[in-house]
């Protein structure tokens, strides 16, 4: 087959798991049934890679348009790469698109050049109300894309029981149409391995337990509800928060602010990296933490507790979207309910409580570490037995392939 992925992230322009999935989708497609699929990946930027059967072509117009809101110039300019990104793609079978940043472009390319279309449904927006703090009444649109996308797709994958459920209920997908397959992990590169050295590099002390979130400064991690957990967790651990990349200035400067106001309430230290570390670096970071927190209100999947899991560091998680599809409570960490109305989108109806629920958790693993070293080590196993990218790719090619009717 000739497989196009369409794609906002792409290495080195990694901000999500959207990205770290594509990045080793790509990888493992080129090699599923010994390398006999072509793979052509399209994504905004400069990327040029050339490695046998994948290709790599960033695609960044040179152009520009008028925007009456600052806020809508974000979608312009994915709109104007989407269009390079049609008449880029050579001859596929198979367009599968990632995100709403490149869902037109698969729209456009399913009639133009008669391949099936596929889409991955690493989240949806209408469970993201707050991007209207970025996009303005640009989310109208991106919302207008994703459903026309839904609606014209031969194929749908859902990373998790729960997404299978929200794109049949928001967009009337049919259920034969919708596959769940997992996101994965790659076990080799998220291991566990000491290195202190990295980690004092960094601000962190490594002979203090660390308390670690990662992710991005978005109302969709749910990161300021950590921060504000942090004055009620137990003496004698650190707080590393590797979060950058705010959504808008607003939200950036709000985590400033409770950051600050934070550390004088609290004599836990708190070490905030705002930069977009290196992998090797975050790795080092799951690897020495004795317990990572995901406290996201909103989650199709959550990459980041199996790269957490896989370097045997038990996990602290809401109880959203498909977390609880990787994250088994009592056994590899712990799970606190959102106690959100509705679909679990939205921001907990008491934050307060749940802030104290985090911390709760936290103090429960803290209090006791061998049952943290346990759960390390079931995390880890169940990530080598459950999530491999290999076996995520060979079950995409063959979705394809019924699709194709071959």
């Amino acid at each position: 087959m000739r497989i196009a992925l369409f794609t906002n992230e792409y290495p080195p322009n990694v901000y999500g798991g959207a990205g770290v999935h594509v990045e080793y989708m790509a990888r493992e497609l080129a090699r599923v049934d010994g390398g006999a699929h072509d793979v052509q990946v399209l994504s905004f930027g400069t990327q040029r890679e050339e490695r046998g059967n994948l290709h790599v072509t960033g695609v960044a117009p040179t152009a520009s348009l008028p925007v009456q809101d600052p806020r809508h110039a974000r979608l312009l300019d994915a709109l104007l790469r989407d269009l390079a990104m049609v008449g880029a793609v050579k001859a596929p079978d198979i367009v599968h698109c990632h995100t709403w940043y490149a869902q037109l472009a698969g729209c456009l390319a399913r009639p133009l050049t008669g391949a099936k279309l596929v889409l991955t449904t690493h989240s949806l927006e209408p469970h993201r109300p707050w991007k209207v703090e970025q996009l303005g009444t640009g989310y109208n649109a991106t919302v207008w894309i994703e459903q026309t996308a839904y609606g014209n797709a031969d194929g749908v994958v859902a990373v998790s029981q729960s997404m299978k459920r929200d794109v049949q209920e928001l967009y009337g997908v049919a259920p034969d149409k919708v596959r769940v397959i997992h996101n994965g992990i790659d076990p080799d590169e998220y291991a566990p391995r000491t290195d202190p050295a990295t980690l004092r590099r960094l601000g962190v002390d490594p002979d203090v337990p660390i308390v670690l979130f990662v992710g991005r400064i978005t109302r969709q991690k749910g990161i300021l509800h950590l921060v504000r957990a942090i004055p009620k967790l137990h003496p004698g651990v650190q707080v590393v928060l590797c979060a950058g990349a705010p959504d808008t200035p607003q939200i950036g400067a709000e985590m400033t602010a409770l950051v600050d106001e934070t550390r004088h309430a609290t004599t836990t230290p708190v070490v905030w990296i705002p930069e977009m570390l290196p992998k090797q670096d975050v790795i080092a970071l799951y690897a020495h933490a004795a317990v990572f927190v995901c406290p996201s209100v909103y989650e199709p999947f959550g990459i980041i507790n199996l790269e957490a899991m896989a370097c045997e560091t038990p996990v602290v998680a809401s109880a959203v979207g498909g977390i609880p599809e990787i994250v088994v409570p009592g056994e590899t960490g712990l799970l606190v309910p959102l106690d959100a109305e509705g679909d679990g989108s939205a921001e907990p109806k008491d934050p307060a409580a749940f802030s104290q629920a985090l911390a709760d958790a936290v103090n429960e693993l803290i209090d006791d570490p061998a049952r943290r070293e346990r759960m390390g080590r079931a995390a880890r196993e169940r990530v080598l037995a459950e999530f491999s990218w290999r076996a995520i790719a060979e079950q995409t090619v063959r979705f394809y392939q019924e699709l194709l009717g071959s």
